[in-house]
């Protein structure tokens, strides 16, 4: 069985058992319930154990192999632009959207459901909490010692040291940097390994959340899981379209053609949940029906399947909005600002493992006050709309190859085979 079936299934059998101890009123199951909280507590703190090794060795990676991009000249510079256009683009677009489309939720009220365990002091400490002001937002971004930054959970500090690291060992001696990225990729893909464990125990981790919540909340919580689920599916779709006119505009390909282009690799991504699978989809398509050289669309895909994850503005200000209101804690302009522009500049870290990007998501909700464990609830709920952010990604991938060939020059797309 798929891992996104066994998901599904965990989490649908997890409502349905919670929804019927909440109607049995049985005080004996729904303590049943909650001693299973523990299993979805440890769930989550593996989630969380992976975080800063595996965020600290994709980004010295990625970035420190830069020089290996340059090598290809132009093109490699013009690509990364590309991505970086595209996702700042997307994201001027869909946050201020996304924000409208969750004020439909309103606030919490008497018949949301529960918050779970913790959900309370956390919404307490945020509120005790003084605001910063800017300045001191901006100087506290510079840790003065990143290892006690690390320790207690100041992310964005850490990224901002981790990158100014990789840029370093990328102006390095080659044999230094060589050391270095030797290193941080042995560390990267045993964090990987990792990773893959704590996914492949997704199915448990999210029968332990989602059981108590349901027995707790009973009917109440299908309304709000379902809310999220449409307006997540929905904005991926809307968020799919925005590439067309985009390609047409800048890239000199009509819509029709982008969008019979696209078809194929968006049905196998749709299907497999897997953009890594529709490469070759995607490759052939390039090349026929768009016309672009084998030197573009061979450069551009790989590169694009493999770091530039074109629904993470959809993805991470959707979860972001909705364990914020989960949770009753309010996000503001800052909150969203900070993962607006995560989801532009921090892409490209995220795993290539099925839900990876939920997981990038950690460091920003510590950062902006939102508990950890609701990267757990967006996990169970993903398996809809995972399908739809995939079906984005690999249109955004073609259509970020499409948009290069346009200015490359001696590179304008071709003749259809």
């Amino acid at each position: 069985m798929k891992e996104s079936a066994r998901v599904l299934l965990a989490l649908g059998a997890a409502v349905a058992i919670g929804i019927a101890v909440a109607a049995s009123g049985n005080a004996e199951l729904l303590r049943a319930a909650d001693a299973i909280e523990p299993i979805g507590a440890i769930w989550v703190n593996a989630i969380r154990m992976t975080v800063i090794p595996l965020i600290v060795s994709l980004i010295v990676t990625s970035v420190a192999s830069a020089t290996a991009v340059k090598a290809v000249g132009r093109l490699g510079g013009k690509t990364l632009l590309v991505f970086v256009a595209m996702l700042t683009s997307l994201a001027v677009v869909v946050v201020p959207i996304t924000r409208a489309v969750f004020g439909l939720l309103g606030v919490r009220g008497v018949n949301a459901p529960p918050l779970p365990a913790g959900a309370a002091e956390a919404a307490r400490l945020l509120a005790a909490d003084p605001k910063q002001s800017l300045a001191g937002w901006l100087v506290s971004l510079v840790p003065t010692n990143p290892i006690a930054a690390a320790s207690g959970g100041s992310m964005l500090p850490i990224i901002v040291f981790t990158l100014l690291f990789a840029l370093a060992a990328a102006k390095a001696a080659p044999a230094t940097r060589e050391t270095i990225l030797r290193l941080f990729q042995a560390v990267s893909e045993a964090m990987l390994t990792m990773v893959r464990w704590v996914i492949l125990a997704a199915p448990v981790g999210v029968f332990a959340l989602m059981l108590p919540l349901s027995a707790h909340a009973g009917a109440n919580i299908a309304g709000a899981i379902g809310f999220y689920i449409l307006a997540y599916s929905l904005l991926s779709l809307g968020a799919m379209l925005v590439a067309y006119p985009m390609v047409a505009a800048f890239g000199r390909v009509s819509m029709r053609r982008f969008g019979r282009a696209a078809l194929p690799a968006q049905l196998i991504a749709f299907t497999s949940s897997s953009s890594v699978a529709s490469l070759p989809a995607l490759v052939e398509s390039a090349q026929r029906e768009l016309g672009l050289p084998k030197r573009i669309s061979g450069f551009v895909l790989p590169l694009a399947v493999s770091t530039f994850h074109f629904a993470a503005p959809v993805t991470w200000t959707v979860g972001t909005l909705f364990v914020g209101w989960f949770y009753g804690i309010p996000i503001g302009p800052r909150e969203i600002a900070v993962v607006a522009f995560a989801s532009i500049f921090l892409t490209a870290a995220a795993p290539g493992v099925p839900r990876g990007g939920f997981i990038m998501l950690a460091p920003l909700f510590s950062e902006i006050g939102l508990p950890v464990e609701g990267i757990g609830i967006l996990i169970a709920l993903d398996v809809v709309p995972d399908t739809f952010a995939t079906a984005l990604n690999v249109t955004g991938d073609l259509a970020a190859a499409a948009l290069v060939a346009r200015y490359e020059p001696a590179a304008a797309p071709e003749a259809p085979i």
